[in-house]
C-alpha cells in the first residue's frame, strides 16, 4: 500500500496541479494507494501521526508538495513500524530534491518510487529548545539562528499575506529578503559548543546554522560540505560587525563558493550547543520557531529509509 500525502497549496497551487497529473500515473499501474490532502499547516503530521503510531505494518508514505511538506511528515513519524518515504518535489525551494538530484519531471520522480532501484538511509537532525518544558523538533535540511531564520520568518510572513512574486522562495527571493534583512541585522555575542568539549566564542553573531543537506533557502548551497548520511552536522557561523562583508558572504552562498572568507567559519559535529545573549530568530527547515537564545542541536545518523 502506498500513501501519498499531498499539499494542493503547495508553489501557489501547483501542488494539485502536479497530483492530478500523478494520480491518472497511478491509476495506470494499477495499484493500491491511499491519499490524505491537507488542508491547512500542520495536517502532514498528523496524518503521519495517525498512519504510523499504532501500527507496526511496513508502510510507504509519499510527500507530494515542498520541503515543508516533508518537515510535517517527518516530525510526524513514528519509528515503531518499519516507514520508507518517497518525495514527489512540487514547492518552489526544493532544496531536498536538489541535494538527491531529483528528476524534475513528477512522474518520473513517481516511476522512481513505484520502481525503485535503491534505498538510502538518511541522517536528520533534532533541535531542542526551551527551559522549562523543552520542545523538540526534527529537521532533515537546516535549522539555525539569527540572520538566516530572520529570512525564512519574513518569507512565510510574505506567503501568508500573499505577497509579491520576486519575494517568495527561491534564490532571487531569498536575495533580496536578505537585503533587507541585512540592513537590519544587529549582531551578538555568545558561543557554541561541539560535541560537549570545544566552546568557542564569537563577539558579532549574525547567523549560527546545522545542515545535513548542502542547499538551502531555495537552491542556495550554504553548506557544500554537507553530506546527508556521515553523521555529522555541518556547522556554518557568520560573525561580523560590518555589512560589507555580511553582503559578501551572501553572494559566496548564492554563487556557491567554497573558499574562505572573514567572519566566517565552518565546523563539523554531531552535537552543538548554541548559546546567544539576546533572543533571536530561530528556524528549522525554513519553519519557525519564535524567538530564543539557547539551542541544542544533535544528528540521528542513518534512521530514514528513503526511496532515491
Amino acid at each position: 500500500m502506498y500513501y501519498f500525502i499531498v499539499n494542493p497549496k503547495a508553489r501557489r497551487g501547483i501542488g494539485q496541479k502536479v497530483w492530478n497529473r500523478l494520480e491518472q500515473e497511478i491509476q495506470k499501474y494499477g495499484i493500491d494507494y491511499e491519499v490524505y490532502i491537507t488542508k491547512q499547516p500542520g495536517d502532514a503530521r498528523t496524518f503521519t501521526q495517525q498512519l504510523t503510531e499504532e501500527s507496526r505494518e511496513p508502510h510507504t508514505i509519499i510527500a507530494v508538495g515542498g520541503d515543508g511538506t516533508f518537515n510535517e511528515i517527518l516530525n510526524g513519524l513514528s519509528f515503531c513500524s518499519g516507514v520508507t518515504l518517497g518525495y514527489i518535489p512540487a514547492g518552489t525551494g526544493n532544496d531536498l530534491a536538489r541535494s538527491l538530484r531529483f528528476p524534475r519531471s513528477p512522474e518520473r520522480c513517481l516511476k522512481k518510487i513505484l520502481n525503485p532501484k535503491y534505498h538510502s538511509y538518511m541522517d536528520y537532525g533534532i533541535l531542542s529548545y526551551g527551559e522549562n518544558e523543552p520542545e523538540h523538533r526534527r529537521f532533515l535540511i537546516s535549522s539555525g539562528i539569527g540572520l538566516d531564520a530572520a529570512i525564512c520568518h519574513k518569507r512565510l510572513e510574505f506567503m501568508r499575506r500573499g505577497g509579491i512574486s520576486p519575494l517568495r522562495p527561491g534564490r532571487l527571493g531569498y536575495f533580496l529578503i536578505a537585503l533587507i534583512e541585512l540592513v537590519r541585522v544587529k549582531p551578538t555575542r555568545g558561543y557554541i559548543v561541539l560535541d560537549g568539549a570545544r566552546r568557542i566564542e564569537f563577539n558579532h553573531i549574525c547567523t549560527i546554522s546545522a545542515h545535513i543537506h548542502p542547499f538551502d533557502c531555495g537552491g542556495v548551497r550554504v553548506a557544500p560540505k554537507a553530506s546527508y548520511n556521515d553523521g555529522f552536522l555541518e556547522v556554518r557561523v557568520v560573525h561580523n560587525a560590518h555589512r560589507r562583508d555580511l553582503f559578501s558572504a551572501l553572494l559566496d552562498a548564492m554563487l556557491g563558493w567554497k573558499g574562505k572568507r572573514r567572519g566566517v567559519r565552518h565546523y563539523q559535529c554531531r552535537e552543538l550547543l548554541i548559546h546567544v545573549d539576546r533572543p533571536l530568530p530561530v528556524h528549522t527547515d525554513g519553519e519557525s520557531c519564535l524567538f530564543q537564545t539557547d539551542l541544542h542541536l544533535r544528528c540521528v545518523e542513518k534512521k530514514l529509509r528513503m526511496i532515491v
